[in-house]
């Protein structure tokens, strides 16, 4: 079979290329699936680049989300039968023809949710998910969020929004203001323009910012610290401009504000399995009422690989870029 793979770490778009692989067989409580879409993460990138918290060995496969079609099933696999469509998110080495999963993380998916939707179906929105519910928002409670128009941030604001959590968005560029608002994001303030804290006080009425999330580093995250209210949390989620924030200890002291970290993989793996549950039932409920939306941007090739990867870092980008064998 074809597959995606890399022999050194690298420009994902220089060393990621399209090479034969052996078909894997699944062993005991394992599920072999064909594959046929996989969204692209800035994590699958990271682990390419060898810049990510894990470093497969190389030679290596890529990607970690997927829709497929069950091929085979290994021993002691009764949930699932080939023919079965499935989701995963957080099985290593998708991006290929076929590849082999824990049966445990594989979730049937309805016949009403489309493939280019259950692609995008475990990573971002159950990390979305999962933030939200860990940051114990009550109804009516405020936060505040950076890279508000990244596939997270669209998530965080369109789940808060149904839980009644009121969100302000921070942009680094004026038009994703209307990005947003064309997606039913509102509350959107854009970092480059002038007096823009000023404009944050004028949404939230001078309410509380009771939790800041950041994700993107740098100065960008002493711009989220110093909105957040006293006693408040900033929660770091990503690193998408800068591994260093860039904070005021005056912001951390004053307010006594507590920093803590938020790794999706290892919330989800230490999840108790009733918690899982319900917020997956959540989010299938909230793609069945279109309270939250996953656009697609563009799909490409295996072969187009490298032409996806640029695709991937386009600014404005509205929407997932996907892979096909």
């Amino acid at each position: 079979m074809k597959a995606l793979i890399h022999h050194t770490f690298g420009n994902p778009a220089e060393v990621l290329a399209v090479d034969e692989a052996q078909t894997p067989e699944p062993g005991p409580g394992e599920a072999r699936v064909r594959l046929t879409l996989s969204p692209i993460h800035n994590h699958d990138l990271w682990t390419v680049a060898g810049t990510y918290g894990f470093k497969p060995e190389l030679p290596a496969r890529a990607g970690t989300e997927a829709v497929g079609i069950v091929e085979a099933v290994g021993e002691g696999v009764e949930h699932l039968q080939p023919g079965t469509r499935v989701a995963t998110g957080g099985t290593f080495g998708v991006w290929a023809e076929q590849f082999v999963a824990k049966a445990a993380a594989l979730i049937p998916v309805p016949d009403g949710i489309p493939d280019e939707v259950a692609a995008q179906l475990v990573a971002m929105p159950f990390s979305a998910i999962s933030l939200l519910d860990s940051l114990e928002l009550a109804e009516g409670d405020w936060m505040i969020q950076n890279a508000a128009n990244g596939a997270v941030g669209r998530l965080v604001a369109q789940l808060a929004k149904a839980r009644g959590i009121n969100v302000v968005g921070l942009v680094r560029r004026t038009d994703g203001i209307a990005e947003l608002e064309a997606q039913g994001i509102d509350r959107i303030v854009a970092t480059d323009t002038d007096g823009w804290q000023e404009r944050v006080l004028e949404i939230t009425g001078g309410a509380p910012l009771k939790v800041g999330v950041e994700s993107v580093g740098g100065q960008a995250a002493g711009d989220v610290m110093s909105q957040i209210a006293e006693n408040g949390t900033l929660v770091v989620f990503g690193a998408m401009a800068s591994p260093t924030m860039e904070i005021g200890s005056g912001d951390v002291i004053f307010k006594q504000a507590t920093i803590r970290g938020f790794w999706g993989s290892k919330v989800s793996a230490a999840m108790p399995a009733e918690d899982r549950a319900r917020l997956m039932r959540e989010l299938f409920a909230r793609l069945s009422d279109g309270t939250i939306t996953l656009p697609v941007e563009a799909t490409f090739a295996f072969d187009d690989i490298a032409a996806a990867v640029k695709a991937h870092f386009t600014p404005g980008r509205a929407g997932k870029i996907l892979l096909k064998p």
